[in-house]
Parts: structure tokens; C-alpha cells; sequence
């Protein structure tokens, strides 16, 4: 499946600013969300080809968020990729047990994320 449509979750407005730009001038269609709460929502609805999901977040973390959404029927097909500044092994681990396709830790390097996107897709 072609990746074409990412959200971008995070509750910093300069995060998640930046992965948009980024995403975008390599030629995305991005949306964001700046919970883990709106980011269930708008999966749901929107059906984006992938999400990139923060893991501190207010509210519920990340962490739950993904296994929210790898296990419910209408989003398990979604994958995602955590995108977080927690960067301990044990962190990355219990990132991919919650249903994650991936782990990236900020700050973010543009060809590396670009890379695993590509590598999904």
C-alpha cells in the first residue's frame, strides 16, 4: 500500500509544525492532532495511511493510543510509528508491543524517518 496521507500526533505545535513541513516537501498530504484522544478520532474518520505518534502526551499517552488503535478492526491495518524523545531500548520494545510498526527518537532526522515511511510503504 502506498503511503500518501500521514497525521501526525503531538502536543507540541512546534513538533509537530515540524515533521508537517518535512512530510510535506517530501510530497505528503498531512493532518495533525494534538492528543492522543483526537488522534483515535481522526483515525477513525479520516483513515490516514499512516501515524506518527508522540508518546507524552496530556491525558492518555501514546503508548495506549496505539494499542488502542492496533487492536480495533477498523484501524489495526493502520500502521504507526512512534515518534518520541523517550529513547531507552525498553521504551522502543513496549513502543513495537503495542501494536507499533516502527520507533523514531527526536530530535527527528529527516532521511531516517523518510526512510521508514518508504520502507512501510
Amino acid at each position: 500500500m502506498a503511503i500518501k496521507t500521514i497525521l501526525v500526533v503531538d502536543d507540541s505545535p512546534t513538533d509537530r509544525q515540524h515533521l508537517t513541513d518535512m512530510l510535506a516537501k517530501a510530497g505528503y498530504k498531512v493532518t495533525g492532532a494534538a492528543s492522543a484522544e483526537e488522534a483515535i478520532a481522526k483515525v477513525k474518520q479520516a483513515k490516514p495511511d499512516l501515524v506518527l505518534m508522540d508518546v507524552v502526551m496530556p491525558g492518555q499517552n501514546g503508548f495506549q493510543a496505539t494499542r488502542a488503535l492496533a487492536t480495533d478492526e477498523a484501524t489495526k491495518h493502520i500502521p504507526i510509528i512512534i515518534v518520541s524523545t523517550k529513547a531507552q531500548e525498553t521504551d522502543k520494545v513496549w513502543g513495537l508491543r503495542q501494536g507499533a510498526k516502527d520507533y523514531v527518537v527526536k530530535p527527528v532526522k529527516a532521511g531516517e524517518l523518510l526512510a521508514k515511511i518508504a520502507a512501510l510503504g
